[in-house]
């Protein structure tokens, strides 16, 4: 049976599973593997072991595409073809004015950086809740204050949650309330359901050259993506692509702070702190998003 392109339903992912996202991200890993061979669905099937009908449509329910279109979006000519679209849209947000793309859809997020006393202080006096919570994407951690999102880790086998939030805030006082946190949860991976207008604050501390690199990052909307250079280019410092990447490297804030759309200038995927599958995983399931900025 071939990777068939037929339609099985468009809808948005509804209920996140671990174990289903644990396949995926095997089959993903197949399929980025084996892409030249363009491998059948029986193939892809036999791999993360269930039939082609159960995999055809897991995998479909989870990317809203079938997996050969999928496959599509993971290719390097796709990548660098988006990276020419992209460049288009920022450059259109510039010339008609907005203080960046995110305003052209549904959500954007607000970032406010601590002021360098809290910073050293290392969130002495900080109330923190975190929760752990499904994802698209696999568990992942979110931890907030009063002032916003302050954490957002994707957990992989053996990582230990609060440990993620502790070496962030030492000083914090930390809780932990999946039951409290899941409203924000459903929140930050179901992003387009959000109202218009209704920005998601982000609490951050970094140096002044980490804010100016994450700021830089909310410019890129759903579907998009850069390089180093580009993102570099973005902030005034075009010799600093290292440095950018030092930054993006220690972003805190996954998804929401969106460091998975910077690319390499090839179109390679590369260099993500939580894993190139979930990169991978990440942008495909972007880009097949029918409200993906760039096509």
């Amino acid at each position: 049976m071939k990777l068939d392109d037929a339609s099985l339903g468009n809808a948005p992912v509804r209920e996140f599973s671990t174990r289903d996202y644990d396949r995926i991200a095997r089959a993903i890993e197949f399929l980025r593997g084996h892409a030249a061979e363009q491998p059948d669905l029986g193939a892809v099937a036999r791999h993360v072991h269930l039939s082609d009908h159960h995999f055809q449509r897991l995998f479909t329910r989870w990317a809203g595409v079938s997996p050969k279109r999928f496959l599509q979006y993971l290719t390097v000519e796709h990548a660098k073809a988006r990276l020419l679209s992209s460049r288009s849209v920022l450059e259109l947000a510039g010339e008609v004015g907005l203080s960046g793309p995110g305003r052209l859809h549904d959500l954007f997020v607000s970032l406010e950086a601590m002021s360098p006393g809290e910073y050293r202080a290392g969130g002495a006096g900080l109330a923190i809740r975190y929760g752990i919570h499904p994802s698209p994407f696999g568990p992942a951690v979110i931890a907030a204050s009063a002032r916003g999102v302050c954490g957002l880790h994707f957990l992989d086998e053996g990582v230990i949650a609060a440990d993620l939030i502790r070496h962030d805030w030492p000083h914090a006082e930390l809780r932990r309330d999946d039951g409290g946190m899941a409203a924000l949860a459903a929140g930050v991976f179901a992003p387009l359901a959000l109202r218009p207008g209704m920005p998601l604050a982000v609490l951050v501390k970094g140096s002044n050259f980490q804010i100016k690199v994450w700021r830089a990052l909310l410019d890129l909307p759903l579907g998009a993506v850069a390089t180093y250079r580009d993102v570099a280019r973005r902030i005034g410092h075009p010799g600093a692509a290292r440095a950018v990447g030092s930054a993006i490297g220690a972003n805190p804030i996954a998804w929401l702070i969106p460091c998975h759309r910077v690319i390499r200038d090839s179109g390679q995927v590369s260099r993500y702190r939580w894993g190139e599958t979930r990169k991978a995983a990440m942008l495909a399931w972007e880009a097949a998003h029918p409200r993906a900025s760039v096509p």
